[in-house]
């Protein structure tokens, strides 16, 4: 356990009309309350509330109550309107708590944890009936969300204005140190830069099945400082703090700073007796010893500054603004509850006789559990105090601005739809410069690498201050590496992480600082799925962006298995809260991109994903009409999930060749080589199957996503008087489409990619896993 300890030397500020220890009196009477509460909030879901089914319903009333003290002083003592707190997950009783005694949550909903519309397992923004900041559940993505919403906040303020001050708070278990996220974003270089970022450490030192045996608390300490942070260690309380001073104090000391996490647990479970057998090991601790009562003797031992009031109030008030800072308090799992400091309390629950306990000594009872503080007394007044000085004004959002649905331009030659994306946002600046200004692009490293090269160049790169481009002036550099506050491209370190958890806080502006901002995404689509975690809460969270995915499938070849997609297309259809496109060319890029960019930004807005290919395709066979009518059709059923792309001259066809993205043309090559041979083949170009799903699903009377309500995509795609057999082909895994047989009917083949690839020119590839024109041709024969 050994580390330094911060002193506390500092005085709570007095309430009016009374004295500094008034005021401490009543701190502690709340943090009793607040303890009360949320037990009971998980003692009422498990125990009291009737479980027909038997499910377990869980709940963490030591975990809750680790993190007592600690929330008791943030919310009644430091925390102000402005700033914006990330509760561990196992601690969202205690927020609920709080948030009931500052008259913010309705008391029917504390009889209602993790019941069908009542209080959430953990915290969340979105479905939560009280004030939540940021969405937990995830280890170690919910403790970095601050940090990419102090990020959102500054780029908001630097571009737009309205975002204001203030802190960004995350309570973190020290458990939840070991996740690689976690030190992925500390270690990203724009943090050392974030003063308002601050994270509180619950040094419980338990993580769900054991004491962990060394938490490595001094390692984890300069860690962070190596990263730039402010450390700071509240360890001791002031009794312990005290005796330190006496004779034998130093021997007390140096004894728990020496000793196991285990040896220190088991000492909180041991009695007076046995703890006068146990802690002394030399004649002056004995001696120390010997000069305390067994109730002093009991509360020596447990008094870590994690719930020491005022050791917690000298930390929050040493905080250094300038730089971001991790407090390391230490606390005891289930402090103040009958199973504290016990190696399996994780999931525990009080007896009905420990509860009736614990009410005694919280000035409460079992029998009317949910009681606010009497009127007038000190508590009530400070309860009513904070929550007028917390009481934030609603956010009114005003609009991301026009986008056009179609930018005008009609492609030629041959293109990729990679390069179609950059071009596409360079082409917005000129046709909405005001909602351009709204665009923010992220990437982590691989700017060059996927075609953003232009728009960097363009808008330049955001920065906080200011910075010299030393290239600028060379003449071999395409690339340039402008940084400024008002540039509109992000760039992270290698880690998709990183990426996405910023993404999702830059997409949630609009519902934080009533500014909403288009964020877009750029990463390699063989790391989508490293990313998908993280992307997934943030959606969950309200994070409204898009992420595109690029290069994708065995499509890149040379790259060999290893950075070959084959699952991202059935990812992308599966995601709830997000609608993907896989565009085959470039103007259904530009159309694709411009619907989901106008899905962003608003309380029912979707997020997106884009798969898009470096492979070169031949533009003209888009067959775009030239007709300004028909044109429009076109646009609105590729954003609508597919359109005909070749339509057989008979009346009914022979087959049908449901084709998406890069393996376009194959599917148009097989076409016309099964005309030859007299069998008439209609060409459908997919470009979102889980719009079509939904489609279908609302056809059917099923639920689905708002935005696929519409069916008519269906009858336009695959209209039922040409419904004929099916053959599906994509560079990804096959059931991505094979759904789409149902539609009608049909007998069908699905073609796609079901192994690992490896390295290879394209032709080659695609003879492998049988997406070339002769697998195509041959699928059709045999299933005609």
């Amino acid at each position: 356990m050994s580390d330094r300890n911060l002193p506390t030397t500092a005085s709570s500020p007095s309430t009016p009309g009374g004295t500094r220890q008034d005021h401490t009196d009543v701190l502690r009477e709340i943090e009793q309350r607040v303890l009360w509460l949320s037990t009971a909030i998980v003692d009422h879901a498990n125990r009291v509330r009737p479980n027909p089914t038997g499910l377990k319903v869980g709940g963490h009333q030591a975990s809750s109550a680790s993190m007592a003290t600690i929330m008791t002083s943030l919310w009644f003592q430091h925390l102000r309107p402005e700033d914006r707190v990330s509760v561990k997950p196992h601690a969202s009783p205690v927020l609920h708590a709080i948030n009931f005694l500052l008259g913010t949550l309705d008391e029917s909903y504390l009889t209602r944890l993790r019941s069908f519309g009542g209080l959430q397992s953990y915290p969340s923004r979105a479905k939560d009936p009280d004030p939540v900041d940021y969405s937990t559940g995830s280890v170690g993505i919910g403790a970095t969300a601050p940090i990419w919403g102090a990020l959102s906040r500054r780029y908001v303020e630097s571009h737009l204005g309205g975002a204001g001050t203030g802190r960004q708070y995350s309570l973190v278990g020290d458990a939840e140190l070991d996740e690689g996220a976690v030190w992925e974003a500390i270690l990203d270089p724009m943090v050392a830069e974030l003063g308002e970022i601050c994270w509180i450490v619950d040094m419980n030192r338990q993580s769900l099945d054991r004491v962990v045996p060394n938490i490595g608390a001094t390692r984890l300490q300069g860690m962070f400082a190596a990263a730039g942070w402010q450390v700071l260690t509240v360890k001791y309380g002031r009794q312990l703090t005290e005796l330190f001073t006496r004779p034998g104090g130093e021997q007390l000391r140096r004894r728990i700073d020496d000793m196991t996490n285990p040896e220190y647990q088991r000492l909180l479970r041991c009695s007076a007796t046995q703890l006068r057998e146990r802690l002394p090991d030399s004649d002056d601790l004995r001696a120390l010893v010997d000069t305390l009562d067994d109730a002093q003797l009991r509360d020596a031992i447990r008094n870590l500054g994690g719930h020491d009031l005022a050791a917690l109030d000298e930390a929050f008030r040493n905080i250094d603004d300038t730089r971001p800072t991790v407090i390391f308090a230490y606390t005891v799992k289930g402090y103040g509850l009958a199973t504290e400091g016990h190696p399996q309390n994780h999931s525990s629950l009080l007896s009905e006789e420990q509860m009736t306990e614990l009410a005694a000594r919280s000035g409460t009872t079992l029998d009317a559990p949910w009681q606010r503080f009497p009127a007038g007394s000190g508590a009530a007044e400070l309860c009513a105090r904070r929550a007028a000085s917390l009481r934030r004004e609603p956010v009114r959002t005003g609009p991301a601005g026009a986008l056009p649905a179609d930018l005008g331009r009609t492609p030629s030659g041959r293109a990729t739809t990679q390069a179609a994306l950059g071009r596409a946002l360079l082409d917005l600046t000129r046709a909405a410069p005001e909602t351009a200004r709204r665009v923010v692009t992220l990437s982590p490293d691989v700017s060059s690498s996927t075609n953003l090269a232009g728009w960097v160049n363009k808008v330049g790169v955001w920065s906080q201050t200011a910075r010299q481009d030393w290239f600028n002036d060379d003449p071999e550099t395409i690339l340039h590496w402008r940084e400024h506050p008002h540039g509109q491209h992000l760039e992270l370190g290698i880690a998709e992480v990183n990426l996405v958890g910023l993404l999702g806080e830059l997409g949630a502006t609009w519902s934080r600082w009533g500014q909403p901002l288009l964020p877009i995404g750029v990463l390699y689509d063989p790391f989508v799925q490293r990313a998908l975690e993280p992307w997934s809460y943030g959606l969950y969270a309200g994070g409204q962006s898009i992420l595109v995915g690029t290069p994708s499938g065995v499509a890149l070849a040379p790259e060999g298995g290893a950075h070959q997609s084959i699952t991202t297309p059935s990812v992308g259809l599966e995601q709830p809260g997000c609608i993907s496109y896989e565009p085959a060319f470039a103007l259904d890029v530009e159309w694709t991109l411009l619907a989901s960019m106008a899905r962003l930004g608003r309380p029912d807005g979707i997020s997106a994903y884009l798969r898009l290919s470096t492979r070169p395709v031949d533009q003209t066979l888009a067959a775009v009409p030239t007709d300004p009518a028909a044109r429009e059709r076109r646009r609105k059923q590729v954003v609508a999930g597919a359109y005909p792309l070749r339509r057989a001259p008979a009346e009914t066809p022979a087959l049908t060749i449901a084709a998406m993205g890069a393996v376009i043309p194959e599917a148009l090559q097989a076409a016309d080589r099964l005309q030859s041979l007299g069998t008439a083949v209609d060409v459908v170009c997919v470009t979102s199957p889980g719009l079509l799903f939904d489609a279908v699903q609302a056809q059917a009377g099923r639920p689905a996503r708002a935005a696929a309500t519409e069916t008519w995509i269906l009858d336009a795609a695959f209209p039922a008087r040409r419904a004929a057999p099916l053959i599906t082909v994509l560079d990804g895994h096959p059931h991505t489409l094979a759904f789409l047989a149902g539609i009608r009917q049909v007998r069908a083949a699905h073609l796609g990619v079901t192994t690992f690839g490896q390295s290879g020119d394209l032709e080659s590839v695609y003879r492998h896993h049988g997406l070339d024109t002769d697998s195509i041709v041959a699928a059709a024969l045999d299933l005609l």
